[in-house]
């Protein structure tokens, strides 16, 4: 028996998809504005399904996205709400912790655009001192570069809180981040950023064994929670995208999906989960498959 923690899913996209609306540059954050009370819905039917952690709903509230949409005098309201909605959510399920996202800056996938070390830092401690309060940890997600690590590490740490780092990696060649360098030379900046885990997020299924390997030799617990979208195009590679232009994979079942997590377990794994186009119904599907091999979830 191994003491497993299964992640939340996908909640950007779970939220577009409930909402029925048309999706925006601000993404989930423009839902959580126009249909309080969806973010709560969410991760109240992860937690149901059997999640342990609930990702709380702040990967994109940053001053720049909020900027261009003309609220970002919100900034620290949003982030409250957010806290909020997960924090209810844990309450009327009994049981939980509270991740708090950070989300890259600017865009995601894109690590040419990642703002200088000295300003990134600033952005990210602001952050880490909102979320602090009313969460057990921070998940700095989909982190696509050495130097987008260190950034979120130094930031972060600041908030006094286990930080759990997880890399975006090319999902042709899960040996090497978004920006090309190698996952291998993640090692010395983990341990001198003090993060408490390590991880893969947002990339293909198929890509997270290969940085799994890499990851067993750097002395913290890891794992992954991969997304389900068919590739990550040009056109969501270009300024202030909406989700729309990304499609998700029609075979990736909750069962297939399953199967992958469950080889992650097999690597070493003690951290599972699912991102973007992952929903209940795929983590309901880990929960089963890890329970009846006899792990605990925690």
């Amino acid at each position: 028996m191994t003491d497993i923690t299964l992640l939340d899913g996908g909640m950007g996209q779970e939220l577009v998809a409930r909402s029925g609306d048309a999706p925006t540059p601000l993404w989930s954050t423009q839902v959580m504005i126009d249909h309080p009370g969806l973010v709560r819905a969410v991760h109240e039917d992860y937690f149901n399904a059997g999640a342990t952690v609930a990702t709380t709903n702040t990967y994109a509230i940053h001053h720049d996205r909020l900027a261009k949409g003309g609220i970002d005098d919100r900034f620290a309201n949003l982030h409250m709400q957010a806290l909020a909605e997960a924090a209810a959510a844990r309450a009327a399920h009994g049981s939980g912790r509270i991740a708090g996202s950070l989300g890259p800056l600017v865009a995601s996938y894109r690590p040419e655009t990642h703002p200088p070390h000295d300003e990134a830092v600033a952005k990210y401690a602001e952050i880490a001192g909102l979320l602090a309060p009313a969460v057990d940890l921070f998940l700095a997600e989909t982190v696509a570069s050495l130097a987008h690590a260190r950034a979120v590490l130094d930031g972060a740490r600041s908030g006094g809180r286990p930080v759990w780092l997880s890399i975006t990696v090319d999902d042709e060649d899960g040996t090497r981040l978004r920006s090309g360098e190698p996952v291998a030379a993640l090692g010395p900046v983990l341990e001198t950023g003090g993060a408490s885990a390590v991880l893969a997020n947002c990339s293909a299924p198929e890509a997270m064994a290969a940085a799994l390997s890499a990851f067993a030799g750097f002395g913290l617990p890891f794992g992954a929670y991969a997304n389900g979208f068919q590739q990550i195009t040009k056109e969501f590679l270009k300024d202030s995208p909406t989700v729309d232009v990304l499609h998700a994979r029609p075979e990736m079942t909750p069962e297939l999906y399953a199967d992958f997590a469950m080889s992650w377990v097999d690597q070493g794994a003690t951290i599972v989960g699912g991102c973007c186009e992952t929903g209940p119904a795929h983590i309901a599907e880990i929960a089963r498959r890890l329970r009846s091999a006899g792990h605990r979830l925690v």
